[in-house]
């Protein structure tokens, strides 16, 4: 009874009455949902049209609009914003042909809106293609129940201390495999380079892999992956929170790892320009912890405290396979002599395209300081 009590409403309706209809044939109509980031820089909203035919490319499907006011971006009395389209997957729900399309946000003047950090990402992305910036995200959730609970944990108290629940297998030592199952298959299905997944170190908690993705891309398919997610977690009534430390107390919180590396670090002999780059981000820590949460760092100070895993938010350090360190240098890189680094520092509840712009500003376009420089006249 208890878990029944944790999960919504809605996940109780028959799934299977809801397949006879998923799968009636659809005339050459096609059903696009669009998708795009709400005011809060966190959340995902969607909404779908039909299309005539099925869009072949991203250019075949129109833009759109919607009430701003009602996503936190926008004022009622002038509340349209535009839907840009700008990357196309197929939908894991409604099945081919239909679309999920996630979107930009402009304001009614088509300058990007507040929580639109896409543009700007583009823009450097752009600029600095010529060294084939790869990415892999490390996206860290806790499953709550619908009371906010997490998933699975005893109603009153808690479960044993970490330990047996990292990577771990059986029903006394991991919560909801069937969503992380589902989730991952959705991403397979919908185009979405998810590489992996794994239990994570506190119960309930879990991690899913993007990449490796080049340049805009890595934002692109990890916003997508979270909107999966959510829906995933949707069908079955409970709640997957990005929160940086969703349970106060001796419990880990959760991060979005971030990998990295351009062509030259790929190369043999890449350790050198590793190293150079882990040098430049030493001096300009302050300005990323400032965007690798939604809140100027104010989230990632309950998660970086230098203990579960994590270093201390206000010193910067690297290591070799060091998970305490800010940026950690694999042992396997160590040995090769090139390959990639992990900035572990990004909250689980960061924008992507925040992070990766901040990691090619100071690493490829040499910024440095809290300001970041305008490269709209070059």
């Amino acid at each position: 009874r208890a878990v029944a009590m944790s999960v919504s409403h809605s996940s109780r309706l028959n799934k299977l009455v809801r397949e006879q209809y998923v799968r009636l044939p659809q005339d050459g109509l096609v059903q696009v949902t669009y998708v795009w980031i709400d005011g809060s820089g966190e959340g995902v909203r969607c909404k779908s049209r039909t299309l005539d035919k099925e869009p072949k490319s991203i250019e075949d499907v129109p833009e759109w609009n919607f009430d701003g006011s009602s996503t936190a971006q926008a004022e009622g009395s002038n509340s349209d914003m535009f839907l840009v389209p700008v990357r196309m997957f197929r939908d894991p729900f409604c099945l081919d042909p239909n679309k999920l399309v996630l979107c930009e946000v402009l304001k009614y003047n088509r300058k990007p809106a507040e929580t639109n950090l896409r543009h700007t990402c583009k823009k450097i992305m752009d600029l600095v293609k010529d060294s084939h910036p790869w990415f892999g995200m490390e996206q860290e959730y806790t499953l709550l129940g619908i009371n906010g609970h997490p998933y699975g944990w005893p109603d009153n108290g808690f479960p044993g201390p970490q330990g047996p629940y990292y990577c771990g297998v059986g029903a006394d030592k991991v919560y909801g495999r069937d969503i992380v199952e589902s989730h991952y298959k959705a991403c397979l299905y919908a185009g979405v380079k998810i590489c992996g997944t794994n239990a994570e170190v506190m119960p309930s908690q879990w991690e899913f892999q993007v990449g490796p993705c080049e340049g805009i891309e890595m934002g692109d398919h990890l916003w997508m992956a979270r909107f999966i997610l959510h829906r995933v977690c949707e069908d079955f009534g409970v709640v997957a929170t990005l929160d940086p430390k969703p349970m106060t107390g001796n419990w880990n919180g959760a991060g979005c790892h971030t990998n990295y590396s351009t062509e030259e670090m790929r190369r043999e002999g890449g350790l050198k320009h590793i190293e150079a780059a882990i040098e430049k981000l030493s001096k300009r820590h302050d300005y990323h912890i400032c965007v690798y949460d939604p809140r100027g760092g104010r989230d990632n100070s309950r998660r970086l405290t230098g203990h579960h895993e994590t270093s201390n938010i206000f010193e910067f350090s690297a290591g070799v396979a060091n998970r305490g360190a800010s940026i950690r240098i694999p042992r396997q890189v160590g040995q090769d002599g090139y390959g990639y680094f992990e900035d572990r520092r990004p909250a689980a509840n960061c924008d992507p395209y925040a992070v990766t712009e901040a990691i090619m500003r100071t690493t490829v376009l040499n910024e440095t300081g809290v300001e970041t420089k305008d490269y709209a006249d070059h």
